[in-house]
């Protein structure tokens, strides 16, 4: 067994700290740059929520030909970059059967994961890895932070419906069938958390911390297989579990040391790697101080835009509101997102329902042109990003989940046709998502959740 040597988790967190200042470099992430392999930034993920569905007719084009002149009205903050986006009409959502009296549990939890709870285990969380999960755990040996999970609201939304757990409702990435990963709603906190500093006061790290020894791991994993062989599948799935926590401490370490060895260099003047002189510098974060909702939803995405251009993570989930509890004050009236959805058509709640699709629109076009207006490598971060806006209902009257509502933007560093929209297209959840991720270069050995095929009209030709 090769030996290695010891490493502190005190001392890794201080040498990312100081790691962190630097540009995105060949190293860090992409690997193994030499001057004889081209420059290639790597692919990002990032998804962004909306609940409760949108007023159809205001939100799908009329036509292909006339989608980039002409764009519906809820689409038009984005009518600078629609040329980077792609809009497809016919991905249905999974069907809910044998949990028909609980649309708003299952919007968001079945976004991601495109695959129903568990019915015998409704009071516990029981249902698969997310998208988003399935490739941090991929990509993530490859940053400091594996993923980053953002929200506006606290996860603390109080219901049973079909008697499913209350996490449902607020959740929508899921580290494994029974673990859901909280999202960061305070943005001083997430800032924080990209750079490891701490607010005046509090302990910069956790005490008893001992010594990792990574030939330690090296064993653990070794004989997981033996021990697993063993097992009831119920345990196997708790050590299966296990191990993955196991994994992403030993790509932490990884990425860490290589994010070490790359500040020391550059500290001592010597230039390890190559990278464009013309990137774009990070950007400036501000943190708002007043309760504007666009505000604080623009200072997450710039969070989302800083992760990404600084390669502190590749992975995104941005889950804009959950389905109950939110209005929008700022927009001139004080109804619940939830309630007014409930429309019966009556025109004065159909106005409201399209001015809160298209603000939340306004945010994401905020995030995508700030990303294209960024220079990486020969193109913008836009192009070597999958960003991926959408509702887990396509209309909040009815409940209906037939043609949800989905924008892509970005292309995906070069696997993805933009500038159209597909009015006919066949698929559902499950097929979009095992298809962004196969665009952004992850391998998979099974489809996610319902899926049974990819989207062969999103690539691009080559």
């Amino acid at each position: 067994m090769s030996k290695h040597r010891t490493v502190n988790r005190r001392v890794c967190l201080k040498g990312v700290g100081a790691a962190l200042g630097l540009p995105l470099l060949d190293a860090m992430g992409w690997a193994e740059a030499s001057e004889q392999t081209s420059y290639k930034p790597p692919v990002r993920l990032g998804f962004m929520y909306m609940p409760h569905g949108v007023i159809m007719d205001q939100f799908w084009p009329t036509d292909a030909e006339s989608f980039l002149a002409s764009p519906p009205v809820a689409l038009d903050s984005l009518r600078p970059v629609l040329d980077q986006c792609l809009l497809m009409k016919g991905i249905s959502g999974v069907p809910i059967s044998p949990y028909g009296g609980a649309p708003h549990a299952l919007e968001l939890s079945t976004w991601l994961t495109a695959t129903l709870p568990n019915p015998e285990r409704r009071d516990e969380i029981n249902i698969a890895i997310s998208a988003d999960q399935i490739a941090a755990n991929y990509v993530g040996a490859f940053t400091t932070l594996p993923s980053l999970e953002l929200a506006t609201m606290p996860q603390t939304w109080k219901e049973n419906q079909e008697g499913l757990n209350e996490a449902y409702y607020s959740h929508c990435s899921f580290r494994s069938p029974t673990q859901a990963v909280p999202a960061e709603i305070n943005p001083r906190n997430v800032l924080n958390r990209l750079f490891h500093k701490n607010e005046p006061g509090s302990d910069s790290v956790s005490p008893g911390m001992s010594p990792l020894d990574r030939s330690m791991l090296d064993l653990v994993l070794g004989g997981a297989r033996d021990l697993r062989r063993t097992l009831s599948p119920t345990d196997q799935r708790k050590l299966d579990e296990y191990l993955d926590s196991v994994r992403s401490v030993e790509r932490r370490i990884a990425a860490i040391e290589l994010r070490q060895k790359e500040a020391a260099m550059e500290k001592a003047g010597v230039r390890s790697s190559r990278r464009h002189e013309s990137d774009s510098p990070p950007i400036e974060i501000r943190i708002p101080e007043g309760d504007r909702r666009s505000e604080y939803m623009r200072v997450m995405c710039d969070l989302n835009v800083l992760a990404f251009q600084t390669d502190t993570t590749r992975v995104c989930t941005y889950i804009g509101s959950t389905p109950n509890g939110v209005s929008y004050p700022e927009l001139g009236f004080n109804d619940q997102h939830h309630s007014t959805t409930h429309h019966n058509n009556n025109t004065e709640k159909v106005d409201k329902v399209a001015a809160i699709t298209s603000f939340n629109i306004e945010q994401f076009a905020y995030m995508v042109k700030k990303m294209h207006n960024l220079k990486e490598g020969d193109g913008t971060l836009l192009d070597n990003c999958i960003m991926m806006w959408g509702s887990g209902l396509e209309d909040g009257d009815r409940h209906t989940r037939e043609n949800l509502p989905f924008i892509l933007a970005g292309r995906g560093g070069g696997s993805i046709n933009t500038g159209r929209f597909l009015p006919d297209v066949k698929g559902n959840q499950g097929d979009l998502l095992t298809t962004l991720l196969t665009c952004a270069g992850i391998p998979l050995d099974r489809s996610i959740g319902i899926a049974t095929k990819q989207i062969t009209e999103i690539a691009a030709t080559t």
